[in-house]
């Protein structure tokens, strides 16, 4: 399965975060939602993002070194959609500025809510 995914994500208490080339950023406590792309497996990018022993390759890995993943929201496409669904969270949450977005115009691809956030999102 190809597609997007969405991951929330709990921070239990406020904590500043070295996160990669984009250094340390503080972190509020409440929740944060990671928007990704898997275009050969859905299914095996996200298993990689839920285990704890892994090499850092991408920004989300140092910050799921410190939080936890609470829910998942699979959005199976043939299309590339990440940053349409990125786009559509930056109008809800506060974008963590350059997150996950390294590779593309995006302002960010993780976004912070106070409470969590219901997803209950269609995308075609």
């Amino acid at each position: 399965m190809r597609g997007a995914y969405c991951l929330v994500i709990r921070m239990d208490k406020d904590k500043d975060i070295r996160i990669g080339s984009l250094g340390n950023i503080h972190f509020p406590k409440g929740y944060y939602v990671y928007v990704g792309s898997a275009m050969n497996s859905l299914e095996t990018r996200i298993a990689r993002h839920l285990r704890t022993e892994k090499k850092k390759h991408w920004h989300i890995d140092y910050l799921l070194d410190e939080a936890d993943v609470v829910d998942v929201l699979k959005i199976p496409s043939e299309k590339r959609i990440e940053c349409d669904v990125a786009k559509f969270f930056a109008s809800y949450g506060r974008p963590i500025p350059r997150f996950g977005s390294s590779d593309c115009d995006c302002e960010s691809h993780l976004f912070y809510f106070p409470k969590k956030p219901e997803l209950e999102v269609v995308f075609e």
